[in-house]
């Protein structure tokens, strides 16, 4: 039988399109393999959200074509769309599949496979985005607990530092009925979290006649058996009070939001092109947690743009400290090849970059510890969803998105999908470790 490994980098977007390229492959007869094993067929989903992603995405291809000489090498996602004549300049690499059609890669392996040989040029198909639909794909397998679901494609936006929107283009939705039955489909299997994704996951619903996201929530909320529904990266601006009424009532949405910000300083937000300025985050975060008082918010913050003064971080970083988020992803500006924000003036050195990360990290760190603390303190018990085991313990979160460490004290663990019940007893960095409570 012809095997197949498909690789994925990059986020939680191309982890669902490798979901969905897999399960085609297996339709097509191939047999799935890990990475490490010799395959007929490999497949990379590639990343291109930073310079070091397209590095680490063209290294990690030739050490696989070293490794496989033999083999059919097909790279498809954002790298390749963005860059697809450096990627196909990579000798050994077969074919360059750009994001319109990812499915396609398919039929390539198939037909490269049919031919007995690599080809001596590779094949490339990397059409314009421009006037693209929604790609259709369904999938059926998911982790022990959690499903993603991939719901939009593209992004509009056009922030100075990203170069995203060229590579995803414009914002396409998933249609609504199509949303529903894969999320019932997935609930029936016995998926106990699904996390409604996109490039752009506050955007679904733009190009479908003005559609909203939380009517879209309202719907799956209705799902029989539906278990928890966590939304991707959001921007401040979803948190409409409109959107913030509607979805504080849904049993189903999980109590935790991932606020785009990159930045606390609106002098800086109005430089990345950014659609909010600091108090309009201030007042939506306000709003969310007036509407759903356990809820947590967790947060990217970009520091050392082009022209963030001591002045403009000091802001970001009050900012950040008036949050009280329970985590921020922190990242130094990388400049992109192509985006405005990379020939703007005030480039910051990276001595200091380096250093406000260290500064903004022990900022989230701080919160993290304070959030986790109150709940030591309160010594009430949580609800906990299981999803990685070790031996004796297992790690998983809460419907708010606190990290979690239960281990073993008599009996069993518990079985995949079942919610089980906790007392913390301590913290770990950003870990509370708990002790499951008796079922009545």
């Amino acid at each position: 039988m012809r095997t197949a490994s498909v690789v994925t980098l990059g986020c939680k977007v191309n982890q669902y399109e490798s979901t969905a390229i897999s399960e085609a492959l297996e339709k097509a007869g191939f047999s799935l393999a890990d990475v490490h094993e010799i395959c007929d067929v490999y497949v990379v989903n590639t990343c291109t959200v930073t310079m070091e992603s397209d590095r680490k995405a063209r290294q990690f291809i030739r050490r696989l074509i070293t490794a496989a000489p033999d083999a059919q090498v097909i790279v498809t996602g954002c790298s390749a769309q963005a860059h697809a004549e450096a990627i196909a300049a990579i000798p050994g690499v077969s074919a360059v599949v750009g994001n319109r059609d990812k499915l396609s890669v398919v039929a390539v392996a198939c037909e490269l496979l049919a031919s007995g040989k690599k080809p001596d040029t590779p094949l490339v198909s990397v059409p314009s985005l421009e006037g693209s639909h929604f790609e259709p794909m369904h999938i059926t397998r998911f982790g022990r607990t959690r499903a993603y679901v991939k719901i939009e494609d593209g992004c509009e936006s056009r922030c100075a530092y990203c170069a995203i929107p060229a590579a995803r283009g414009p914002v396409r939705s998933k249609p609504r009925e199509d949303i529903l039955r894969e999320v019932e489909d997935l609930t029936a299997r016995g998926c106990r979290e699904v996390v409604l994704t996109g490039i752009e996951t506050g955007a679904w619903g733009r190009d479908l006649g003005g559609e909203r996201l939380e009517d879209l929530l309202v719907d799956i909320d209705r799902i029989p058996g539906i278990g928890r529904v966590r939304l991707g990266s959001l921007d401040p601006t979803v948190m409409t009070p409109s959107f913030v009424e509607k979805v504080a009532a849904l049993p189903s949405l999980a109590h935790h939001f991932h606020l785009s910000m990159q930045s606390g300083c609106s002098a800086t937000l109005a430089r990345m092109r950014r659609r909010y300025n600091a108090d309009m985050a201030r007042a939506a975060m306000a709003r969310v947690r007036a509407a759903m008082p356990d809820v947590m918010l967790t947060t990217d913050i970009i520091v050392g743009f082009p022209g963030e003064t001591e002045e403009e971080f000091a802001t970001s970083l009050a900012f950040a400290k008036e949050a009280e988020f329970l985590h921020i992803h922190v990242f130094p500006f990388s400049p992109r090849e192509g985006t405005p924000a990379a020939t703007m003036p005030g480039q910051v050195p990276d001595a200091i970059k380096h250093a406000r990360v260290r500064e903004m990290s022990t900022v989230s760190e701080t919160s993290a510890a304070r959030i986790l603390d109150g709940y030591l303190s309160a010594g009430a018990p949580l609800a906990v969803l299981p999803e990685t085991r070790g031996d004796g313990y297992f790690l998983g979160h809460t419907a708010n998105f606190l990290e979690v460490r239960v281990e073993k004290q008599e009996g069993d663990l518990p079985t995949d999908g079942d919610i089980l019940t906790v007392l913390p007893i301590r913290r770990e960095g950003e870990v509370l470790i708990c002790r499951p409570l008796p079922t009545p």
